[in-house]
């Protein structure tokens, strides 16, 4: 299993540094992952839209679904001929893109993605790929993958607060690769459902995560710091995703 970072950033992208967007690989099974704005001209470095098996959106949030609007221009109106695009995601997702678009009956937005609702407790059969959703702690539905390929489990977190009963998702996982938007005492934080580096360190370490990486950190905060934190707890070295790294499980 093969994870390409196509952006990591939290809530907005910066130049060279898209937002939440990435690839999993396995043999021909290719799934992208998140596509927050500059992860569509990311997944181009490397991947063609028809070699892409499916898409699985986390949730509605603009940072990590808008590049799908990219997605569908160049499907509907390039040069690819293709079955439509299979997108997993929380209902949600696809109301926010029709609604864009004005998607209405007849659209071509139906021929070039097919919307297939998912939500905690469902699993699905990608190419050579079990995927398993659970629902997360945040503000809008929102799901996190656990990524089951041959020999190595990847599990993505979304975007979660560090409520709700997903931290099962994780036990003994491979990689987590796991949202850590806060720095140092949650309690400071009056939004509370995303979680903070040390959160993230202590959910991989008591689930039994074999590896952890940050994403989903923001510009305007020392990344450095972030991944101090997050070693402190997990008590061993900690990742962070960065965009244009290719990471082998």
């Amino acid at each position: 299993m093969r994870l390409h970072i196509l952006g990591s950033n939290g809530t907005y992208p910066t130049p060279g540094r898209p937002a939440s967007g990435y690839a999993v690989q396995e043999g021909e099974t290719v799934i992208w992952m998140d596509a927050g704005p500059g992860t569509f001209v990311a997944l181009w470095d490397t991947f063609s839209l028809d070699t892409v098996s499916a898409v699985i959106i986390s949730h509605e949030h603009a940072d990590h679904c808008s590049d799908l609007l990219s997605a569908y221009h160049a499907l509907a109106h390039g040069p690819f001929r293709r079955p439509p695009l299979t997108v997993y995601c929380p209902s949600p997702v696809a109301d926010r893109i029709a609604g864009f678009v004005r998607a209405g009956e007849g659209h071509a937005l139906g021929s070039v993605f097919d919307f297939r609702p998912v939500g905690g407790g469902d699993v699905v059969d990608i190419g050579n790929f079990e995927v398993r959703f659970t629902e997360m702690d945040h503000s809008v539905p929102t799901v996190g993958s656990r990524i089951q390929g041959e020999h190595r489990t990847l599990v993505y977190s979304g975007d979660t607060g560090d409520g709700g009963d997903w931290r099962g998702l994780v036990s003994e996982a491979d990689l987590f690769l796991c949202e850590a938007t806060y720095q140092g005492d949650p309690s400071v934080y009056e939004y509370t459902q995303h979680l903070t580096a040390a959160q993230a360190g202590r959910i991989a370490r008591e689930q039994g995560a074999h590896r952890l990486m940050l994403t989903h950190v923001p510009a305007h905060v020392d990344a450095a710091v972030s991944v101090g934190e997050a070693e402190t707890v997990f008590d061993r070295p900690v990742a962070l995703a960065v965009p244009g790294t290719v990471h082998d499980l």
